[in-house]
């Protein structure tokens, strides 16, 4: 491919209180360094916010273990609205997060003793892989899933973003997105009643369910922070699915997109269009979030679900004393060093 998909860049997460939600997230998942606080106006999304143009507050927090982090997204200018119904395993839109661990016992034990709230006893996955889910306070579900890819090794038993859940209507119809535009490839493809499944909200229903990873993790300016990733389609075959955005905007509460790092983005959206999944947002040059800069866009997968693309120029590596990083003009095969990507703990939140 003449573009370069790093990974998964972050989750959005749409809350009511974003530094409320922070606060468990560094609590429970040790997504304490912030690479941005930002409040602003979503001018460019109006075509996902009913034509209004709506105020936020995000917090872009990671994991310095490795993975992706999540954009904690809070709208300033309205209440955010709560899906019609309690959305269960296979309807579409992002179910769950996938976030990464070397530990899984001990991840189970720690989330344990701290009150969340466990959905699944630790499981084995159809590739073989231990994990098990839990949500938190407000009803996200999270997939916390054994990996051996790491930018480095802590007291933390778990990373940042490894991948996500997402509930589509047509397996067959969703896969060429993520094989030919995003690159990924097929690791298994199952169909049954999963029993590792059991205590996920419609786990019982006969699901199929395809796994995808992602082949040029390492690459990019953060690939080594990224890590591999992967997304897992499920669709279920024994009850029509609901669409968890339905009647609903970008923002409001629950999963909202997932975002993937690239570099290359003139010919991504040549890739994109060509395969029927043309750009519906484009900043076109860059965007500023006040600490972090770039360009993003959006497309919709077969059932409508939000991916965002972001390139990203510059970022802040220690802002109190004005250090930022620009990356306009790396060479995007080259991940950057090691101790570069590691001065952004020099943020980490401590509670």
């Amino acid at each position: 491919m003449s573009y370069i998909i790093s990974g998964i860049q972050q989750v959005g997460i749409g809350v009511i209180d974003a530094e409320k939600a922070w606060t468990w997230y560094r609590k429970n998942f040790d997504m304490d360094v912030p690479v941005f606080k930002d409040a602003a106006e979503a001018k460019l999304m109006t075509r996902y916010t009913s034509g209004k143009v709506e105020s936020r507050y995000a917090i872009l927090a990671i994991n310095m273990h490795g993975g992706g982090g999540f954009e904690i997204w809070q709208y300033t200018s309205k209440t955010p609205l709560k899906g019609a119904v309690d959305y269960t395993l296979g309807d579409t839109g992002i179910y769950a997060t996938k976030l990464k661990s070397h530990a899984i016992a001990e991840k189970y034990h720690d989330l344990k003793a701290k009150g969340a709230t466990l959905l699944t006893e630790v499981g084995e996955a159809p590739d073989g892989r231990k994990h098990f889910f839990v949500s938190d306070p407000y009803g996200n579900i999270f997939e916390i899933i054994e990996s051996t890819s790491w930018f480095k090794l802590g007291k933390s038993k778990n990373g940042g973003v490894a991948g996500c859940v997402i509930g589509v209507s047509d397996i067959d119809k969703s896969i060429p997105l993520y094989r030919d535009v995003l690159g990924y490839t097929q690791v298994y493809d199952t169909t049954n009643v999963h029993h590792d499944l059991t205590g996920v909200p419609g786990g019982g229903n006969k699901i199929r369910r395809v796994l995808l990873r992602g082949t040029q993790s390492g690459k990019g300016n953060f690939g080594r922070l990224l890590g591999t990733t992967e997304i897992e389609l499920v669709q279920v075959l024994d009850r029509t699915p609901h669409k968890m955005f339905a009647d609903r905007n970008w923002g409001d509460l629950g999963f909202i997109h997932v975002c993937f790092d690239v570099n290359g983005m003139k010919a991504l959206a040549a890739k994109a269009a060509q395969a029927g999944f043309p750009f519906t947002v484009d900043s076109s040059t860059s965007f500023d979030m006040g600490k972090a800069a770039g360009q993003f866009t959006y497309i919709e997968d077969h059932d409508g679900t939000l991916i965002e693309f972001v390139e990203t120029h510059k970022i802040p590596i220690l802002e109190k004393m004005g250090l930022y990083l620009s990356l306009k003009n790396r060479n995007p095969e080259k991940p950057l060093p090691n101790w570069m990507v590691g001065m952004l703990a020099l943020n980490r939140v401590k509670d």
